[in-house]
């Protein structure tokens, strides 16, 4: 055994373990044999650094993929970064603009070239910091959404959908970004409360009988109005349907349509209908009759007022801001006497996400696919099982989302990404293939024809990745290898309509199977104080950071120990630095093993064992791997790290290396046993924390050997253990519980009566069975030694005593030499009388329905918690005084 140094530095191991397991091609060992087992990353953007919410999402897949490929399945974690068409091009064009350069400056091939050598130069650092986090992926098959590849796919899928009818061409509103130049997804816009304003307005009837009042929160928009809807049935507004509206400032004349979507009791009942701006208008222009080519569009791509097609906004309006048109609208209107108030209101108001503009609904031309469609067979395979959403909870949001989908707009007004395989005839046909050459040959010889300018929607090309990245379509095998139906998809519930609800719409067309078994939603990762993290709150935080400070494993332990199904983690540093000491613990429990002659187990099965000790923590470690099997089945990460946990801290740490010290150390029979079981179960704990904790378990994995045998297998692909419940002993088990249950009580009512740690007390018992008789001999020694006691024959002596009661045996352990009894009764009686009192006001508080319904609910929820303590606290006093019997 190579001696471990006295103090676990994680730093010191991380980087040249990871170097090593890519190095010698340990992620993705050659098993041709074994049963494949794949699981996807959600592939980060190439412009991304690592935050808390990827270290909780590659946390959680590593551990999947490490087991896996511990349990001897040929196990790939496919990897690759997104293009991300719109981050990118921003980032590229921020660091242009330092050297006071514009896209525009260049031509698009030009542009284009640039991503690429940023690319070259900086797209790597989301993956440098993956690798520090220990994901052990599939490096050597590395793809991009971008790469030659890749991007047949994407064309491939392109048209094949034109030409099934699924992707068409189209005239709609859509979330126009004016910062970014670009339209967004209904996915990408953020809503936000703003203090705006409600103007109400008097539109005068054309033939001059009257005026029709309506309110807006955008005025600007009245340039392009095209009705005035009333509800069908409002009486007030019945003989007016049909007629005509004069609008101000342009003076067209604009229809009185009669629309449920006038609700009567809200305003006026009358609306104004901007079918070009506004998505609920769209829907009625529609109805009322309008074609999308007849609607208005006053607004050009930097939300600039433009001419509209009836050319009456005047000229003073052209070119204006939409905002600085607004002011202007609005001083216009009150001049004619149209502006009857403003009314102050809170708005919700869209933003892009990533430009922080206002979102401007505008009417143009993009390219769709026909989701409704594709969505019905992803939605029944989720209905019969062929997918399994884990929370289940989810299913609802699913199917909700799912059965009321959209047309998805798929077209982006950006450079960098892949570029639309359409292209255009002057006589305004459209020629949708593949490659320049294939178009031409469509439109016949001598046919100018010109490539759309637009890109694709980067989800586009990330709902192909679990096909995409395994070769197809060059690869014609429709399961690709046994690997396109992924085990399972691990990702936030903040991308399951982005990606997850795409990968299945797409994937099921195209591969005709489902493209992963079982969807694994997390949640997110929450301030200390339950706030969602922004950087505009300052309350962000830095895993590179934390790994600094406590190491990887320590963070990933955090990570799957806070990860319970269905809730948002709450960031807590004491926690990571609390699994640091725990990885301590593990060191110091090795450096134990090693001073006392404990090394590596030569079999994956356990060692023969006569000792009640030994055969116990045989049964305590097989239980523990059955127990840690079905928790990982299950996607329980909470719970299997916790079984892992305890069963290293408690059973083996605190008990079993307590309990086997005497056999070690003294020279008792037994010790050449006692060393082969040890080394057998830290080896099980090691490969069984592996996926949780990889360095630290690989460090001490090759630490335990000898150097003159050195391992046969690296952790990473040692084998995983065995849970053969033959080898339980029930009987060793009891006793050596037995054993526990009675060390752990006097240790607890030694400490609550402050009786001194180096005190020898005089144990007798009562009522004690022959069973517990035997036991007694039999763990005598390690008694004494563990509650530093001294078994007496006969009854106890008169006076006060400790009393304990352990199955049907009473322990009495007088204490009338070690302290004094009286000043102990009146110590407890004190406390006993502060915490009842402290439990007593906290539950008139709790009671108070003005402060549980008031106070905010971490205050309330710190109530509670502190009122069970002292319940608890009050409780534990009185048993104490109790033993004083």
């Amino acid at each position: 055994m190579s001696e471990l140094p006295k103090t676990f530095d994680p730093a010191a191991i991380e980087a040249r373990w990871y170097a090593h397991w890519e190095q010698e091609g340990l992620f993705r060992p050659e098993r041709p044999a074994a049963t494949p087992w794949t699981i996807v990353n959600p592939p980060p953007n190439v412009t991304g650094n690592l935050h808390i919410g990827h270290a909780l999402d590659n946390t959680l897949q590593d551990i999947l993929v490490r087991h896996a490929r511990l349990q001897g399945k040929d196990a790939r974690w496919v990897v690759g970064t997104d293009h991300a068409g719109i981050a990118t091009q921003m980032v590229v064009e921020r660091q242009m603009a330092q050297h006071q350069q514009k896209r525009t400056d260049f031509s698009r091939n030009d542009f284009v070239s640039k991503v690429w050598e940023w690319k070259a130069e900086s797209g790597g650092q989301i993956t440098g910091q993956l690798r520090r986090l220990g994901c052990s992926m599939d490096w050597a098959n590395e793809r991009f959404t971008m790469d030659e590849g890749f991007s047949a796919a994407v064309l491939k899928v392109f048209v094949q959908l034109y030409r099934e009818g699924l992707l068409y061409r189209d005239k709609r509103l859509v979330n126009w970004d004016p910062g970014l130049g670009t339209a967004i997804s209904d996915l990408e816009v953020e809503t936000r409360e703003i203090n705006g304003s409600f103007w109400h307005l008097r539109y005068p009837l054309a033939d001059g009988s009257g005026f029709i009042h309506v309110a807006t929160t955008r005025p600007e928009t009245m340039l392009a109005d095209m009705a005035v809807a009333v509800n069908g049935a409002d009486e007030r507004y019945a003989a007016l349907i049909g007629k005509q509206v004069r609008l101000p400032i342009t003076g067209r004349l604009i229809p009185v349509v009669a629309d449920d979507h006038a609700d009567p009791e809200l305003g006026s009942g009358a609306v104004k209908i901007t079918p070009g701006h506004d998505f609920n208008d769209f829907e009625v222009g529609r109805r009322a009759g309008f074609k999308a080519s007849e609607m208005l569009n006053m607004l050009d791509a930097g939300a600039r007022v433009c001419q509209t097609a009836d050319g009456l906004i005047p000229a003073d309006y052209l070119g204006l801001d939409r905002f600085e048109a607004r002011k202007a609208v609005v001083a216009a209107l009150e001049a004619e006497g149209l502006l009857e108030r403003i009314e102050a209101r809170t708005i919700q108001t869209p933003f892009g996400d990533r430009s922080g503009v206002v979102i401007e609904p505008w009417l143009t031309d993009q390219w769709y696919v026909d989701a409704a469609t594709l969505a019905k067979p992803a939605i029944e395979a989720v209905r019969s099982g062929a997918v399994r959403i884990v929370p289940k909870s989810w299913e609802k949001t699913y199917f909700n989302w799912m059965e009321n989908i959209q047309p998805w707009c798929v077209s982006r007004q950006l450079w960098w990404g892949h570029r639309i395989p359409a292209w255009f005839a002057d006589d305004g046909r459209v020629f949708v293939a593949e490659t320049y050459a294939e178009a031409q040959a469509e439109a016949g010889e001598g046919v100018a024809l010109t490539q759309d300018e637009d890109v694709l929607d980067t989800w586009f090309s990330s709902a192909l990745w679990p096909f995409a990245t395994l070769g197809w379509p060059e690869n014609t095998d429709p399961t690709l290898g046994g690997r396109y139906s992924n085990d399972v998809l691990i990702s936030g519930f903040d991308i399951l309509f982005f990606w997850d609800a795409r990968m299945l719409m797409q994937g099921i067309h195209f591969m005709k199977e489902v493209p992963f078994k079982t969807l694994y939603l997390h949640g997110l990762v929450r301030a200390a104080d339950g706030a969602k993290m922004s950087k505009s709150k300052g309350n962000t935080v830095d895993p590179l950071g934390l790994i600094d400070a406590y190491g990887v494993d320590a963070l990933r332990f955090f990570m799957a120990a806070m990860e319970s199904q269905g809730r948002d983690i709450k960031m807590d540093e004491k926690r990571v630095e609390g699994y640091r000491n725990f990885a301590t613990k593990l060191w110091n429990a090795t450096r134990f093993a090693q001073a006392n002659g404990i090394g590596a187990s030569a079999t994956i099965e356990p060692p023969r064992a006569e000792l009640a000790v030994n055969r116990w923590i045989i049964a305590e470690t097989i239980e523990t791997v059955q127990a840690l099997d079905l928790a990982l089945a299950d996607l329980r990460f909470d719970g299997a790290a916790n079984t892992i946990y305890q069963f290293t801290w408690s059973r083996f740490c605190d008990w079993y290396l307590e309990l086997i010290k005497p056999v070690l150390q003294g020279g008792a029979e037994g010790g050449e046993e006692t060393r082969a079981v040890a080394g057998w179960v830290l080896d099980q704990i090691l490969v069984m924390l592996h996926p949780f904790m990889p360095f630290i378990t690989e460090e001490l994995w090759h630490a335990l050997a000898d150097p003159a045998q050195p391992r046969e297998n690296d952790l990473i692909v040692a084998r995983w253990p065995m849970a053969d419940a033959r080898a339980i002993d029930p009987a060793a088990r009891a006793e050596v519980d037995w054993l526990i249950r009675l060390v752990s009580e006097i240790r607890a009512a030694r400490t609550e009566l402050n009786v001194p740690p180096g005190a020898r007390l005089p144990l007798h018992v009562r009522d004690a069975s022959g069973e517990t008789a035997e036991r007694l001999t039999r763990q005598g020694a390690v008694l004494a030694r563990l509650a530093r006691v001294d078994a007496v024959s006969g009854d106890a002596p008169a006076g006060g005593a400790l009393q304990i009661v352990v199955d049907e045996a009473t322990f009495v352990l007088p204490l009338g030499d070690v302290i004094d009894l009286a000043a102990e009764r009146a110590r407890l009686a004190k406390a006993i009388a502060t915490s009842e009192k402290e439990r007593d006001a906290l539950a008139g508080r709790l009671a108070n329905a003005s402060f549980v319904e008031r106070a905010k609910p971490e205050a309330v929820e710190k109530a509670r918690a502190d009122h069970a303590d002292k319940m608890a606290e009050a409780a534990r006093l009185h048993a104490a005084l109790g033993r004083l019997g």
